[in-house]
C-alpha cells in the first residue's frame, strides 16, 4: 500500500512539476497573430493546420495557449534546449528565443550565426542574409538545415517514461528479494509481467531460449504501452507517433534476431534446402529482403500509423465544436464533440494496449524464428 501511495505521489509531483516549474508565457510573432485573428483556431483550414502541428514533435513544451484582452497570443509551458551543429560548430540556446514562431519570421543570432525555425525545422541563414526568403513552394532559398540534436518534446516524453518505468520495476525487483508476493502498485505490474512471459515470450520463442529475450520484450511492451497512454493525457505526448521512434524500436528487434539467428536459420534463408538450385538465389533475395526490410518495416509502420491516426481522429472530433458551430450551434457542436471524443478515447485506451501487444508479439515471433533449431534437409 505504501508503494502504491508513493507511486501516486510521484506521478502527482511529476505532473505538477511539468505544469508549473520553469513555466513561461511567451508572446508569438505579433504580425502573424494579427493575420491569424489573434492566433485563434476557427476555420477548417486553421483546424487542419493545428491538428498536423499537434502530431509533430516540438522544440518547446507548450501546455496550452490563450489570447489575452490585448489580442496577444500567450503560450504556457516551458522552453527546451536547442543543440545545433552548424557551419561554425556547436551552438546552443533555449527554444524560448524563437517565441513560438514557426514560419521563419523570428531570427535568433547566436555565435555570429543566424537561425530561423520553419515548419518545426531549424535553418541556418546564409552569411549575408538578415531574413529568410522563400520561393513559390515556400522553401527557404537563403538558408539551409543544420544537424539538430535538440531536447525536443518527444525526448522529454521518452526520458520521463523511462525514469518512471525504472522507478516502478526497480521497486518490484527489490520486493522479490525479500518476499514472494509483491505488495502495493507492484501487484498491478506482476500479472502483466507474467502475461508477457507466459503468453508472448514462452510460446513464440520456445522453452529453451525464451528467458534470454523476456527482458527485452518486457521493456518494449511497457515502454510502448505507457507512452501510448501518455499520448492520451493533456501532456500531449505523441512519441510513438514519431516515425524516428518506431523505426528505432524496429531496428532494435532487427538487430536482436539478426545477431541471435542460428546457423540453420541463415542457411535456410541464404541457400534454402529442398528446392531446385536455380530457384535458391531468387528465394535468398526474397528471404533477405523479408528479414532486413519487410519485417522491421511492418513493425515500425503499424505502430506509427495506428497511433498517428488515433491522434488525428481525436483532434478532429474535438474540432467539431469549431467546424460545426454555425450549423449546430455552440451547445450542439460542443455536446456532439464531447460525446464522440469520449467514446473514441475509450477505444484509444484499448488501442494503446493492443499496439504494444502486437509489437511485442511480432518481435517475439521474429526472434523465435531466428533461434529455432532448424532441422537439416538433404
Amino acid at each position: 500500500m505504501k508503494i502504491a501511495q508513493k507511486s501516486i505521489k510521484f506521478l502527482f509531483i511529476a505532473t505538477i512539476a511539468l505544469f508549473t516549474s520553469t513555466g513561461f508565457a511567451a508572446v508569438s510573432d505579433k504580425k502573424h497573430d494579427e493575420q491569424n485573428d489573434g492566433g485563434r483556431v476557427n476555420t477548417k483550414e486553421e483546424v487542419e493546420a493545428y491538428i498536423l502541428h499537434h502530431i509533430k514533435d516540438s522544440h518547446d513544451f507548450s501546455l496550452f495557449s490563450y489570447t489575452n484582452d490585448a489580442g496577444e497570443r500567450k503560450h504556457i509551458g516551458f522552453p527546451l534546449p536547442i543543440i545545433l551543429w552548424t557551419s561554425e560548430g556547436l551552438v546552443t540556446f533555449m527554444s524560448s528565443e524563437f517565441h513560438h514562431n514557426d514560419d521563419g519570421h523570428v531570427i535568433v543570432e547566436k555565435g555570429g550565426l543566424k537561425f530561423a525555425k520553419i515548419h518545426s525545422k531549424i535553418y541556418e541563414l546564409d552569411k549575408d542574409a538578415s531574413s529568410v526568403t522563400f520561393d513559390e513552394t515556400h522553401h527557404a532559398t537563403n538558408a539551409h538545415k543544420v544537424l539538430d540534436f535538440s531536447i525536443t518534446k518527444s525526448v522529454v516524453g521518452v526520458l520521463l517514461i523511462g525514469f518512471l518505468l525504472l522507478f516502478w520495476f526497480s521497486r518490484l525487483a527489490r520486493q522479490y528479494k525479500t518476499q514472494k508476493i509483491p505488495t502495493g502498485f507492484a501487484r498491478v505490474l506482476e500479472p502483466l509481467v507474467i502475461y508477457v512471459r507466459d503468453e508472448i515470450a514462452r510460446p513464440n520463442i520456445g522453452e529453451k531460449h525464451y528467458r534470454r529475450f523476456t527482458g527485452y520484450l518486457l521493456t518494449v511492451f511497457f515502454f510502448i504501452w505507457v507512452l501510448n497512454l501518455s499520448g492520451l493525457t493533456p501532456l500531449g505526448f505523441n512519441v510513438t507517433g514519431q516515425l524516428a521512434v518506431t523505426a528505432c524500436l524496429a531496428i532494435f528487434t532487427l538487430i536482436i534476431y539478426s545477431v541471435s539467428g542460428t546457423k540453420g536459420y541463415w542457411m535456410h534463408m541464404i541457400w534454402m534446402p529442398g528446392v531446385p538450385v536455380l530457384i535458391r538465389p531468387v528465394l535468398a533475395i526474397i528471404e533477405l529482403a523479408g528479414a532486413f526490410l519487410i519485417k522491421p518495416f511492418s513493425l515500425l509502420i503499424r505502430l506509427y500509423a495506428n497511433i498517428t491516426a488515433g491522434h488525428i481522429v481525436v483532434m478532429s472530433l474535438i474540432a467539431i465544436m469549431f467546424t460545426l458551430k454555425s450549423s449546430l450551434g455552440v451547445a450542439g457542436a460542443t455536446g456532439l464533440s464531447v460525446v464522440l471524443s469520449f467514446l473514441i478515447i475509450l477505444i484509444e485506451v484499448l488501442v494503446a494496449f493492443l499496439q504494444a501487444y502486437i509489437f511485442t508479439l511480432l518481435s517475439a515471433l521474429f526472434i523465435g524464428m531466428a533461434v529455432e533449431d532448424h532441422a537439416e534437409h538433404h
